[in-house]
């Protein structure tokens, strides 16, 4: 079992980009179709949608991509 986020956590992950930081709007857990690929998910290992700090992007993550910051 991943680590457990909360929907408004302020986390961040590594993308190709570099580090990327960004709250959770909504968590999935179940299989969720998103940008023409199917993300596992299940209760015991959901998976966190995020919207990015500096644009509108929106990424989907397992928990243990994700590390809390801030408060």
């Amino acid at each position: 079992m991943g680590k457990r986020f909360e929907i408004g956590d302020h986390v961040t992950w590594n993308s190709e980009a570099g580090h990327v930081s960004g709250r959770i709007i909504k968590i999935h857990r179940q299989d969720v179709d998103y940008k023409g690929h199917t993300h596992h998910a299940s209760p015991d290992e959901p998976q966190y949608e995020i919207k990015s700090d500096k644009t509108d992007h929106i990424a989907l993550h397992k928990g243990s991509a994700l590390k809390k910051i801030g408060p």
